[in-house]
């Protein structure tokens, strides 16, 4: 067999197996992929009535956050029996109508007072109720929200103020301490400029001096 017959037949070979290689290699990444999948299915599957219950309060609560109050509203909460949360989880329409009953005495003007709107919720529209009493004579709010699955209030709104406003000064203060950094290598560049011109009209005196002596 010539050198040259010899070289191909190699190369042949080479790329066979290696073609070979690489659809093994896909095969146990598929079949490793297709177990993973179906290991996850089954995890799915395997979660107990109480943990999916648990993921249904979570995500409702979600949803509960993203509902926008109105500015007459300083604090709101909400009391969910388990009995609602299971026909929430159940009926999707029971769901839907307990969010925008919430919507709706959440997102009310309760003018010329601002006021704090305590929801109760059971697992009938009959149970459904809210109740509102004016800022600075909600004592029973305060009592009645104490356990709430979800609370907001103004004060936890001043205190995001108050994060995002020191938040912003640190900020400021660092951006500040970063130009003053910036200002004082430029000033120092130059001042080391000057002082190496110095140096050399110096030096260029004392050759001068030398050369003419």
């Amino acid at each position: 067999m010539s050198l040259t017959v010899q070289n191909n037949y190699l190369r042949e070979s080479s790329m066979v197996t290696e073609t070979r290689n690489r659809k093994n290699e896909e095969k146990v990444f598929l079949k490793e992929l297709s177990s993973k999948q179906i290991s996850e299915t089954e995890k799915t599957e395997q979660m107990t009535p109480e943990e999916e219950l648990e993921v249904f309060k979570k995500e409702f609560y979600d949803e509960l956050s993203r509902i926008n109050n109105h500015r007459t509203v300083s604090n709101m909460a909400i009391n969910i029996s388990e009995d609602a949360f299971k026909k929430m989880k159940e009926d999707p329409q029971y769901k839907q109508q307990i969010l925008n009953l919430v919507q709706r005495d959440w997102g009310d003007s309760y003018a010329p007072r601002n006021c704090s709107v305590m929801i109760t919720v059971g697992s009938s529209l009959n149970d459904y109720r809210a109740d509102s009493w004016p800022v600075g004579y909600d004592s029973e709010f305060d009592i009645r929200s104490k356990n709430s699955f979800y609370k907001k209030t103004s004060d936890s709104k001043k205190d995001k103020q108050k994060e995002l406003l020191e938040e912003y000064l640190e900020k400021r203060q660092a951006a500040k301490r970063i130009s003053q950094e910036i200002l004082d290598k430029k000033l120092q560049k130059e001042e080391d400029m000057r002082e190496a011109l110095r140096k050399s009209d110096a030096e260029k005196a004392y050759n001068n001096q030398i050369l003419y002596k």
